[in-house]
């Protein structure tokens, strides 16, 4: 795996709806841009070779860092992977749709759930949103939630952005009824 720069991002919401958010609602992103394995081969029919050398050790290197950014055990989590113009959207969910990738978080989050992703293809500067939602119950309606992230030179064409996301907690201020009020 090639790894270009990672990016870290941390936000606490510190008011929200005009009420304080005592503790500051916590979020953490870390995203690696890599080389895309299939760069410059075409059309590749079998994605398993460079799911197999890549994977696992995007997982490996995530998984530890966004838990430590967010500093707090994670209740609510998400992936995202945005591959650059000359990739196939393919190549990103073949990266993060694997449990070889997303059983380095699930394990280091004490996780059960799947985790929500988002994949798209695109230029450098893309906005895309992670989802995210309770790391056990995926019910849970206060940790639907998302995080938008850009990453301003990332991907060039021949890369891949892989991002995991975390939260600390719910949605500031949320107030929904349960799901099973609705059942």
């Amino acid at each position: 795996m090639n790894v270009r720069k990672i990016i870290t991002i941390v936000e606490e919401i510190l008011t929200e709806g005009g009420r304080p958010v005592s503790p500051a609602a916590r979020v953490a992103i870390v995203a690696a841009v890599i080389e895309n394995p299939w760069s410059g081969q075409g059309y590749v029919e079998d994605l398993g070779p460079g799911i197999d050398q890549t994977a696992s050790a995007a997982g490996a290197l995530l998984a530890p860092k966004v838990l430590e950014a967010l500093g707090a055990p994670a209740e609510a989590y998400g992936k995202a992977a945005i591959v650059g113009l000359n990739g196939e959207i393919e190549h990103g969910s073949g990266l993060i749709h694997t449990l070889k990738f997303g059983d380095h978080f699930r394990k280091a989050a004490n996780a059960t759930t799947l985790l929500p992703a988002v994949e798209k293809r695109g230029p450098a500067g893309i906005v895309f949103d992670i989802p995210l939602k309770h790391i056990t119950d995926a019910t849970i309606r206060s940790h639907h939630q998302t995080v938008e992230v850009r990453i301003a030179d990332a991907p060039h064409p021949n890369e891949i952005v892989i991002a995991l996301a975390a939260a600390a907690q719910g949605r500031p201020q949320q107030r929904l009824a349960p799901l099973t009020t609705e059942q």
